[in-house]
């Protein structure tokens, strides 16, 4: 087995998987290193913040990646991240489950026909929490599909979802460039709130090279693959090459 040596910075890779893939094919990983941690090394965003991303892409919850997680969270502490931060991230990639919503609520009203429809809305009754966000004018109109087929649910949704947003943990530029992460990602790709969430980064003052660093770090992400099936396939070929002694 390749032993692991070091690759400068890390970036998204395991230290052990790019020391094989360095011995089977080192042009190759090299080209895809100096890609993926581009934005490790450019310098257009702070290492605490990259990591931070970082951080949001593994623990969304369309990923869930263990190693990942723990490999950016212990980096993102040593370049000077706060437990609230990384929690707050985690809580961010908890909430982007309502998607499953924004995408499927509007289909189910159109499927279900008005008289489905009518029979099984819940009473609005008071929902304060969705109240406060149109009156301050953060209300997403592609939350409407499914406050009108449960207002209440919405509104408990409402009250977790305001409570991170509304934290100031981040600053609001900070909160858009981590919110573009968990939507531009491979593993959720939705338009609607990438979109979204470009706009209010730049609102915010973003610059376009920032937004594009998260989006490489994003792309970056890929090697995960790497990560997971590189060591597989050299441990199931060691395996092989002892049967055959």
């Amino acid at each position: 087995m390749v032993k692991s040596t070091p690759i400068g910075s890390n970036g998204p890779w395991s230290t052990t998987a790019y020391a094989i893939l360095e011995d089977w094919d080192a042009e190759w990983a090299a080209f895809c290193r100096a890609m993926s941690t581009n934005a490790w090394t450019e310098g257009v965003l702070s290492p605490r913040f990259v990591e931070l991303v970082a951080v949001a892409l593994c623990t969304a919850c369309t990923n869930l990646d263990r190693a990942g997680a723990r490999q950016h969270i212990r980096a993102a502490l040593h370049a000077g991240a706060t437990r609230d931060e990384i929690l707050t991230i985690i809580k961010m990639g908890s909430v982007m489950a309502i998607h499953s919503c924004s995408l499927a609520a509007p289909i189910l009203l159109e499927e279900a026909g008005s008289e489905a429809i009518a029979a099984s809305v819940r009473p609005a009754g008071e929902t304060p929490a969705c109240d406060r966000m149109k009156a301050i004018g953060q209300w997403n109109t592609a939350w409407e599909p499914f406050f009108q087929l449960d207002p209440h649910w919405t509104d408990e949704f409402m009250v977790t979802g305001a409570g991170i947003y509304g934290s100031c943990i981040f600053s609001p530029k900070e909160t858009e460039l981590l919110s573009i992460a968990f939507d531009a990602s491979f593993t959720h790709m939705y338009a609607p709130g990438t979109r979204r969430h470009i706009k209010g980064a730049l609102a915010a003052g973003a610059s376009v090279a920032e937004i594009m660093d998260v989006l490489k770090i994003s792309v970056g992400y890929g090697v995960s693959a790497c990560n997971l099936a590189v060591p597989i396939l050299a441990e199931e070929i060691d395996l092989l090459e002892r049967s055959r002694r």
